[in-house]
């Protein structure tokens, strides 16, 4: 039986209830979409009601937006550097002094809860801060070594692509709609950005503040609609493409993009592992835990779906865990009392029904959780704890994307290993042990793009110079880090060779030459050149 709190929802306490259905707002913000296919009616997920109607865009809509988006790009690129990243860093600054705003902007959109949606606040300004600072670093010319010492002067430059389209998705409507697309502009690109329509106001708000830092508007255009008519217009006329979605569009994403031969980063699907050892410390591994499987109700590409806990500590710590999430208050409210919100769609809503009770007619048994609460809102469900779940059930290997999670128990530390790494994805992994050392070397065997050692998601997640992104069927690329902008830029070689020709001259034979080369070669070898 589930005991989770609920917390009623109350209007008059609700600040996003006067912003998001602000028409002014609303009118304001549309105006920065190129629009002309019709108007979409967005909805709060928490409450099923409509929050704004907004403009959609055509595939002309997204040739135009590129169109233009070419050519101011030839002049961006030409800005210094330094003047670019000095807009990142004003940047850093609108977002925090707007952060009650944004917060309450993916709310309303997304259906989750306060202080989730406060992370995606933190991870922008983040992002733009560290660009901004380390933009001379990862994009000034460097010098590299020639083929001959003085004679050969070699260096190395980073060209932008030219156009970058972002597709970025609903589950993160803040972070990943301009997590990705501020080195991409940092680099000398321009943007043209497809969010999710389920979610287009907070993406436009953090664009709009984005203007008011100083990028030209033409550097960042958004457009409007769904994936397979606007995401596919952009597929077929940018340089580059930025997505972050399920595995299935992932590929088709891909192969796509293949046929024109371009370039993809993609964020994919995942069906995360974590490893609770024998030596955790229970009590913060079970607060953990809960924070790893049921922020933002599940709905991370970065959340734990299965739990391994150790022999030694598996009752204490299913006690503790479960605990604990029949205690997470679940709520439509906009305060920071609330632990969860609400699932994003109807969509949703059936996969994590479909798979609970798949589940629990072929054995599972339900700890915690279990059903939909329309009590709270259209699109509820508790979070959910399942034992006993096994290969035939659908949850086992597939995502489930909400807030489900499957614990099992272990004896041998590396078959729990092996187990984590079964599955066509690799995306994120946690371990939990008192002995850091050992949950690094344990994290080094895991077949995921980040591993996380007594945390879940945010150490990876918040360490913007560490690289972020899938393994096997989870994605290709990374964002953050050297690799999070250098993937927006293609490297060029330039060589000056001064005095001698790399060829026979000067009466030299080739023969002759080619004894001289191989003598310089040794030399060079010996005096410990690369």
């Amino acid at each position: 039986m589930s005991e989770q709190t609920s917390i009623p929802a109350d209007p008059e306490l609700d600040p996003t209830a006067s912003y998001a259905t602000d028409q002014s707002v609303v009118r304001r913000l549309s105006g920065l979409l190129r629009a002309s296919a019709g108007v979409k009616t967005v909805y709060a997920p928490a409450t099923g009601q409509p929050i704004a109607t907004v403009p959609v865009s055509s595939p002309d809509d997204v040739v135009a937006a590129v169109r233009s988006a070419r050519r101011t790009q030839q002049s961006w690129r030409s800005v210094p550097l330094a003047e670019r990243a000095a807009i990142l860093l004003r940047y850093h600054d609108l977002v925090l002094d707007h952060r009650h705003e944004l917060v309450d902007l993916v709310i309303r959109e997304s259906g989750k809860a306060r202080k989730q949606a406060f992370e995606e606040v933190a991870h922008v300004a983040m992002t733009a801060r560290y660009y901004g600072r380390k933009a001379a670093e990862f994009l000034e010319p460097q010098r590299k070594l020639g083929m001959f010492p003085i004679l050969t002067r070699a260096e190395q430059r980073f060209v932008p692509k030219g156009v970058v389209g972002i597709i970025s998705p609903w589950n993160y409507p803040l972070s990943m709609a301009m997590a990705d697309g501020i080195p991409a502009v940092l680099a000398g690109n321009t943007v043209v950005h497809k969010p999710d329509s389920q979610t287009p106001l907070t993406a436009l708000r953090a664009i709009e503040l984005l203007y008011d830092a100083g990028l030209p508007r033409e550097a960042w255009q958004p457009v409007n609609g769904d994936g397979p008519t606007v995401g596919g217009a952009i597929i077929q006329n940018t340089d580059y493409i930025c997505f972050t979605g399920s595995t299935r569009t992932g590929r088709l994403v891909a192969q796509q993009a293949g046929e024109r031969l371009i370039g993809c980063s993609l964020e994919l699907g995942g069906k995360n592992p974590m490893l609770v050892l024998r030596d955790a410390d229970i009590h913060r591994a079970a607060e953990g835990s809960v924070r790893a499987c049921f922020s933002s109700a599940g709905q991370l590409c970065v959340s734990m779906e299965r739990l391994y806990v150790a022999d030694q500590v598996y009752d204490a710590f299913v006690t503790a865990f479960v605990d604990r999430v029949k205690k997470l208050r679940l709520s439509a409210g906009t305060g920071w009392d609330v632990d969860m919100g609400s699932l994003i769609s109807k969509a949703q809503l059936e996969t994590v029904t479909r798979h609970v009770e798949d589940a629990r007619a072929k054995g599972a048994v339900v700890l915690a959780g279990g059903k939909a609460r329309p009590d709270l809102g259209p699109l509820f469900y508790e979070p959910t704890v399942l034992s006993g779940v096994t290969p035939e059930m659908e949850c086992f290997d597939n995502e489930t994307f909400g807030p489900v999670v499957s614990i099992y128990r272990f004896s041998d530390e590396a078959e729990a290993i092996q187990r984590a790494n079964e599955g066509e994805y690799g995306l994120n992994a946690s371990v939990w042990t008192r002995d850091g050392k050992r949950g690094r070397a344990v994290a080094a065997q895991l077949v995921a793009g980040t591993v996380n050692v007594n945390e879940a998601y945010g150490a990876t997640f918040g360490s913007i110079d560490t690289p972020m992104g899938g393994m096997r069927s989870s994605g290709l690329g990374r964002r953050q880090g050297a690799e999070g902008i250098r993937r927006y830029v293609d490297p060029q070689a330039i060589a000056t060779q001064r005095v001698l020709p790399i060829a026979a001259s000067h009466g030299l034979s080739d023969e002759t030459y080619a004894e001289l080369i191989t003598g310089a070669l040794r030399v060079l070898k010996k005096l410990g050149r690369p």
